[in-house]
């Protein structure tokens, strides 16, 4: 089997000369002291490409995969310090709703709280999520399109990506779910993690997920579910993916088939639903940033 700085400078060569076979029958023929420069002058080649300078202005974004190496590089220079983790998932939200329900919610959530606390990037969501057994379908599972992950890939999932955000300098891995299958998962690698680290910091915040969202509504807005439609929907929910997209709550067929209302609570006219959502995504912002920062600060004392 090749060792590793083998298969390292075979690349550089190849690379190099513009064919892996070329470069095979190069480093057949070097030396031990000629493969061991040729692998010093690729490992030079990567530390200055690591310092060198960004050639063009940075994107105004706070997710990771919207953003290049640079970019990245330099907001942890400049004290981004933390990276968000969220779970969502794919899976059965009745006849209007689209599947990936959660992770409309979380394109808006994430961004916010990111946005909101000022030194945060957020990472891809994570879609796959535990829904149920497969094998014998149980739980979302029963109804088609819902895509599940094994518990144990769930949180092997979860430690890599944490893993990985550390390894590149962010010092808080924030994990929130907008599920409740989710939530298990994420406090067991956060504790997990915590046990294993020395310099990172892990955090599971349950608050974001047990925000109260329909208190909220009725308390500050006036807005009561009169009714139950017996599937898995809110008015709540509905206005959250709505500021996202409105066309993952189907607004329009349902407008067009006289079925533009949830739980008793109509999402006509669109304007007015979408309001209401960001009002609620405001909320629920500054409840979890609240959290976020106890749970720093309680970490670093």
């Amino acid at each position: 089997m090749k060792s590793l700085n083998s298969i390292v400078t075979t690349s550089f060569v190849a690379a190099t000369l513009g064919t892996a076979t070329a470069a095979s029958a190069q480093t057949r023929d070097m030396t031990d002291e000629e493969r061991a420069r040729l692998m010093a002058e690729y490992e030079a080649r990567i530390e200055a490409e690591l310092v060198s300078e960004r050639p063009i202005e940075a994107l105004n974004s706070v997710w990771i995969e919207e953003l290049t190496w640079m970019e990245v590089r330099d907001l942890l220079a400049a004290g981004t310090n933390t990276a968000i983790i969220s779970t969502g998932g794919i899976e059965q939200n009745g006849p209007y709703v689209a599947t990936g329900k959660h992770n409309y919610v979380l394109q808006g959530t994430c961004e916010s709280i990111a946005r909101s606390l000022g030194n945060a990037l957020c990472a891809p969501i994570v879609k796959l999520v535990p829904e149920g057994d497969i094998d014998e379908p149980s739980g979302h599972m029963r109804y088609p399109g819902t895509i599940s992950l094994r518990q144990e890939t769930f949180e092997a999932v979860l430690d890599d990506v944490a893993s990985s955000l550390r390894a590149h300098g962010f010092e808080h891995i924030v994990f929130i779910g907008d599920s409740g299958g989710n939530q298990s998962g994420m406090e067991n690698v956060a504790a997990a993690l915590n046990e294993r680290w020395y310099d990172a910091h892990a955090h599971f915040i349950p608050e974001y997920y047990r925000y109260g969202g329909g208190d909220f509504l009725e308390r500050e807005l006036g807005i009561v579910e009169t009714e139950d439609d017996g599937i898995h929907d809110s008015f709540g929910i509905t206005s959250l993916m709505m500021v996202v997209d409105p066309t993952v709550v189907r607004y329009e067929q349902r407008v067009d088939a006289g079925l533009a209302r949830i739980n008793g609570v109509p999402i006509a006219p669109k304007e007015e639903t979408i309001e209401i959502g960001k009002k609620l995504m405001a909320y629920r912002t500054a409840l979890t940033v609240e959290k976020i920062r106890a749970s720093i600060a309680n970490a670093t004392m």
